[in-house]
């Protein structure tokens, strides 16, 4: 591979990452304001204000930049962020940020100025002249002050004042204390957070939670509490290789995803605070792996500049704080540059991802993860959460598979199931056009590979779903008790169509495809449904711009009822060799229901 092709491409070293930090903070040399304190990237339409969407913009490239400088590496335009950071805390400058003030998107960014300032204080601070270390230590002890919201807000003040110890600022140190006190409420057990009193189990736990307290592990000065996050990232480690491919590909799941990179900094900031939770060969080829697959992906516009998305540009999946410097959160990527190049990080060799159980239920989250053909492919099914507060909400958390081959897919509409993309999910309707999916779930459980969850789409219609993890198929199971006539559309996964299948089978009970994007197969373990195939909107997959979803669809009448079907879903085409793969049967899956609280009765009712 000659150079040009290795640039902003991780390979197995330092260099390699480094050159990718500087490919991508290329593009935004050209995107500063004339004063320097902002960057400009495109049009806002978050919900905060365009000063807060351009210090945004500024400050995120830090994740990358800071750690950069800190192992050594060399930056030629460090004079532009150093001058920024004197504008932009200016209140007399026209590129002056204004204040932080309560649960403002302000805040979010001072996090990475104050990882600057302890990491690359000699590129960022010490430079200043007196008044402009004045204003600067003046907004930043500000923010110091304000109101998080209650979650891994409550670690953004915390970042900025290891920052202020580094350069010597006084600050309120008890007010970050009572804090880091609040975040280890929201400990779970077994490495796992909550991200504030909510259901949320997603990237948050790795990217954010366990990353801060991490870096607060190696930085700051609580060596009781520092021992803390370094134990329970070390017992998360355990449970988070699952979410990850043996080729480096993440699950998709959850809000956030236009972070995309970011879902592997977990495993660099590990090597940061020195926590050898699996060896050091294998928490680096967990970061470079991801990495590599990533540097593959469409995720750049033509000038460089990462987009809004996850697959491939895709605003329609945005939440509504992803401003164009959003993306740039994925720098937390490159936390271990700031080792020297003798840590053990470092000196390892890459190796292969270990072998795992097939099956890792994960309680605390509320999923379990199957590892398929050989680990080449990872499901995640999830019962039980719900983020009805998120764009997207119920199709980023309560669908029944997410899935490393095929993604998910998020609706257009709910008119007719072209909008409704409902792949991995039962969806109900009365009218045939107006369609209901799982979108809050109760009572959620998670055991051996069986998840259980109860979800009410009218007053007068209760689903309790079973799902069942037998890899490569999972099976789901639904008692219906509804009070109204109703049509069901239940899809498998949304494959892409790009290339043209090579066979697909419709018809009473099932509904089967293979093609060149992959094998996917839904049966209905009863036979009582029609197999059918819904040609989902443009741009509603987060992997695949144009996806088919087959679907098995059916009537209901008032009444109570069993559905049962078995999907699967194949990285690997067949091309219509050696047949299609044979399902599980009933009898061998009603047994395994007893797992979950509530056992389904052995009666198929109608």
């Amino acid at each position: 591979m000659d150079t040009d092709d290795r640039a902003g491409r991780p390979g197995d070293d330092r260099d390699d990452l480094r050159r990718q930090v500087l490919d991508l903070v290329d593009p935004l040399i050209s995107r500063f304001s004339p004063g320097r304190g902002r960057l400009r990237l495109g049009f806002n339409t978050a919900h905060y204000d365009n000063a807060a969407a351009e210090l945004e913009a500024f400050a995120r490239p830090l994740w990358g930049l800071a750690p950069l400088a800190a192992g050594g590496g060399s930056f030629d335009h460090w004079e532009l962020w150093r001058t920024g950071l004197a504008a932009g805390t200016d209140p007399e400058h026209p590129d002056y940020w204004g204040a932080a003030f309560d649960r403002n998107q302000r805040l979010v960014e001072t996090a990475a100025l104050g990882l600057t300032l302890a990491l690359a204080p000699e590129q960022i601070w010490d430079p200043l002249t007196g008044r402009q270390r004045d204003t600067v230590a003046a907004w930043l002890r500000h923010a110091v002050t304000v109101e998080p919201n209650d979650n891994n807000w409550l670690f953004f003040p915390v970042m900025v004042g290891l920052g202020l110890d580094r350069v010597g600022v006084s600050h309120d140190h008890d007010v970050n204390t009572a804090r880091l006190d609040r975040l280890e409420e929201f400990d779970l057990g077994r490495g796992w957070y909550t991200d504030g009193p909510k259901w949320q189990r997603d990237y948050y736990i790795p990217f954010a939670m366990h990353y801060y307290g991490l870096i607060y592990a190696a930085l700051g000065d609580d060596e009781a509490r520092a021992g803390r996050f370094r134990e329970r990232a070390a017992a998360f480690a355990q449970d988070f290789q699952h979410w990850f491919t043996s080729e480096g590909v993440a699950v998709p799941f959850g809000r956030s995803l236009t972070y995309r990179f970011a879902q592997s900094a977990f495993w660099g900031a590990l090597a940061f605070a020195g926590v050898e939770a699996l060896p050091w060969e294998v928490t680096k080829g967990h970061l470079l792996r991801n990495l590599r697959w990533w540097a593959d992906r469409p995720i750049r516009d033509t000038s460089g500049l990462l987009t809004i998305g996850y697959g491939y540009p895709q605003p329609h999946m945005a939440e509504q704080y992803n401003a164009p410097g959003s993306p740039y959160w994925a720098m937390k990527a490159f936390l271990p540059l700031a080792l020297p190049a003798e840590h053990p990080f470092w000196a390892a060799k890459e190796a292969d991802a270990p072998p795992l159980p097939d099956v890792s239920t994960q309680p605390e989250a509320g999923v379990a993860l199957m590892r398929c053909e050989e680990g080449r492919h990872v499901v995640l099914l999830s019962a039980g959460q719900h983020a009805p507060w998120a764009r997207h909400g119920a199709a980023k958390y309560a669908k029944f598979a997410y899935s490393t081959r095929f993604g998910f897919s998020v609706p257009a509409g709910t008119f007719g199931l072209e909008q409704g993309a409902f792949d991995s999910t039962l969806a109900l309707s009365e009218d045939g056009l107006h369609w209901r999916p799982c979108e809050l779930p109760h009572d959620p459980s998670a055991s051996d590979g069986v998840l259980y969850a109860r979800w009410t789409p009218w007053d007068d219609v209760e689903i309790e779903t079973w799902l069942v993890a037998l890899p490569p198929w999972h099976v789901r199971v639904h008692r219906i008790r509804t009070g109204r006539a109703l049509r069901t559309a239940e899809g498998a996964f949304a494959v892409g169509r790009e290339q043209p299948p090579t066979r697909v089978d419709t018809g009473p009970g099932l509904a089967r495809l293979d093609s060149p994007h992959g094998l996917c197969v839904i049966e209905d373990l009863f036979g009582r449904q029609e197999g059918t195939f819904v040609t989902a909107l443009p741009g509603t997959n987060v992997l695949a711009p144009h996806t088919t979803i087959p679907t098995l669809t059916g009537d209901l009448p008032p009444g109570e009822h069993l559905l049962a079907c078995a999907v699967i879903g194949l990285e690997a085409a067949r091309g219509g060799g050696g047949g299609w793969p044979e399902p599980p049967v009933w009898d061998s899956v009603e047994p395994l229901l007893n797992r979950a609280p509530t056992g389904v009765r052995t009666s198929q009712e109608g």
